[in-house]
């Protein structure tokens, strides 16, 4: 479709795709065309990009960026959370050389 073109995947909330199917519901009824959530998408980032200095926008992107670190850092610390005394995973397990027959 495109000349230049790259493939994305995106993993969204189940309200904003709620949402999203909602609009292009709405431009289905308004233009008599079939309207995809990809061509819906893809016009509100083309327009969020026009518009690097919304305030709007940058927030939103702060927020996300924060809730992706906070996620990352909560992961980083299960796996200390999990092998923390008394779990089975801090538990030592005998050998095989130390097992009795």
């Amino acid at each position: 479709m495109f000349d230049n073109e790259a493939r994305v995947l995106m993993i969204l909330p189940r309200d904003l795709v709620d949402r999203a199917r909602a609009v292009a519901g709405r431009a289905t009824m308004s233009i008599k065309l079939p309207v995809s959530l990809q061509i819906v998408f893809r016009a509100l980032i083309e327009e969020g990009l026009k518009r690097p200095g919304d305030h709007a926008i940058l927030a939103n992107v702060g927020r996300q960026a924060e809730m992706v670190r906070r996620i990352r850092t909560e992961a980083r610390r299960a796996p200390a959370m999990r092998s923390a005394p008394g779990s089975r995973a801090a538990r030592p397990q005998p050998s095989a050389g130390a097992r009795r027959s």
